[in-house]
């Protein structure tokens, strides 16, 4: 839907009014770049950008643009890959990369004050003085901004033992649709009445627009040990992550690689990785000497019963840091083997790892299309990378089909279609086969409590019935295991 020609020319002289010239991009070569996020297989224009640098003009513009009925799609780094931050080809784009100062660290209470275009990382580069840092990590954090970190509920290597944003923010403010600043949560640990910051975490952009945020920072641990180990069949891989959850271990990180995947991060990063295995583990412990010293012992010896056939470890910083860096590139080192890749974050139970990647194996053949999997396996968040060529035709939505065949899997084996990257563009149409007719209107109902025209990120995350109906996915039963008899690990 494009913009009227008297209402597009009142906008932008209005938003002239609001913002110098350097933070108003209306020419399409200035538009271009923001025509995607990290989903770059969809792009549209929007009619401007809007960089703004006070809260003030923030205000003002939602003030006008909830005035003139103008959709508004919030913008931190664009690094997100469910096209969330995808233009409206009627509206205008929120630019906050110019919100991007750390207010105040306060290390008596362990908590950082930040803007929405901080990056991820920075917020631990600034906490280092204090021997603090923050724990969420997406892959993408030396690029990722907080506020859409906050806005997809972004996760991370270290989500499985220290939790996602969701459980690591304090406090955030935005502005509504029509222009008013509101706090959400505190800097004290609980707040009566309605947990209105869980809801806005997560929420993609369609409840306001965030302008600041209150971190969680944690002491660095005493002890830090990373071991690495090696599989010849997957399934074994996969009952290792189990029977380390099972002892009562919380690792601070379990992640999972497939061959394909190890190959390219090894050929890319050259961390060290055994290339000859079919799928390696990455677990690390931190805490007191004491208590990794026990975890370390308890974590092999699960590793050698479920047929590891090599285990190495890292202890020193830098030995920990060669490790980590083949799996924190490994979507770049996937880049490198194929002209384009097509990224899913479908979440499972832990104990139908196994099973799910044996099924995107069959798929894969199915689709003739490559997989690479790389995944969080500690709390079975899948990132399934396929690759494809756009280049050919048809390609693409075939890529597109085979995602969608993964995400319906997830929710049938329990599961869910997102765990950190958000529904977006991308996975709305699996919304409907993840949630009935009743739980889909109450998203909109919750939806239309904020913003009543649905200006703010329309069309993403929360598909309208009419569409699910077309689809004829209403009304999944989720849980139903493709086949009952599958042993749990």
């Amino acid at each position: 839907m494009t913009l009227e020609s008297e209402t597009r020319s009142n906008l932008l002289f209005h938003l002239r009014e609001i913002l110098t010239d350097d933070q108003l991009l209306t020419a399409e070569e200035e538009l271009r770049p923001y025509e995607c996020d990290a989903l770059s297989a969809h792009k549209k224009l929007p009619v401007a950008v809007a960089l703004p640098e006070t809260i003030e003009q923030i205000q003002k513009i939602m003030q006008l643009c909830s005035r003139l009925f103008v959709p508004v799609v919030a913008r931190g780094a664009g690094t997100g890959l469910s096209g969330g931050a995808l233009p409206h080809e009627g509206g205008i784009i929120l630019g906050l990369s110019r919100f991007n100062q750390i207010l105040e660290i306060d290390a008596d209470n362990q908590t950082a004050r930040v803007q929405p275009g901080v990056r991820n990382l920075a917020i631990t580069q600034a906490a280092n003085d204090y021997n603090l840092y923050y724990a969420p990590d997406p892959s993408s954090q030396i690029a990722c901004t907080i506020g859409g970190n906050v806005a997809e509920n972004s996760g991370g290597v270290h989500c499985l033992k220290y939790g996602l944003t969701v459980h690591n923010i304090l406090e955030v403010k935005m502005i509504t649709v029509d222009g008013e600043l509101v706090t959400l949560g505190s800097s004290a640990l609980d707040n009566p009445g309605y947990d209105l910051l869980g809801l806005i975490t997560g929420s993609e952009g369609m409840l306001g627009i965030i302008v600041e945020v209150l971190v969680r920072l944690l002491p660095r641990p005493e002890k830090v040990n990373v071991i690495l180990a090696a599989f010849d069949k997957t399934e074994h891989a996969a009952s290792a992550v189990a029977a380390i959850i099972g002892d009562g271990i919380i690792p601070a990180g379990l992640e999972m690689m497939d061959k394909l995947a190890i190959q390219a991060a090894e050929d890319f990063a050259r961390a060290g990785y055994p290339t000859d295995c079919e799928a390696i583990l990455l677990c690390e412990l931190d805490g007191s000497e004491s208590t990794v010293k026990e975890q370390r012992f308890l974590v092999k010896r699960q590793l050698r019963l479920k047929n590891a056939t090599s285990i190495l470890e890292a202890e020193t910083p830098e030995e920990q840091a060669r490790l980590w860096a083949g799996r924190k590139s490994a979507f770049p080192a996937v880049g490198r083997i194929s002209p384009d890749y097509y990224c899913m974050d479908g979440t499972i139970p832990r104990y139908q790892i196994a099973y799910v990647l044996q099924r995107i194996h069959e798929l894969s053949q199915q689709f003739e299309l490559r997989v690479a999997n790389v995944f969080h396996a500690g709390d079975g968040n899948l990132h399934p990378l396929i690759l494809y060529d756009a280049n050919i035709e048809g390609e693409l939505e075939k890529a597109e089909r085979f995602g969608a065949e993964i995400l319906k899997l997830s929710v049938d084996v329990g599961g869910t279609i997102s765990g950190e990257h958000g529904v977006g563009s991308e996975k709305i149409d699996q919304m409907c086969y993840q949630f009935n007719s009743s739980e889909l209107s109450f998203f909109h109902l919750v939806k239309a409590a904020f913003d009543p025209h649905s200006l703010l990120n329309p069309g993403k995350a929360v598909p309208s019935l009419h569409r699910c109906a077309e689809l004829g996915q209403m009304h999944v039963h989720q849980g139903q295991l493709p086949h009952p008899e599958l042993p749990r690990f």
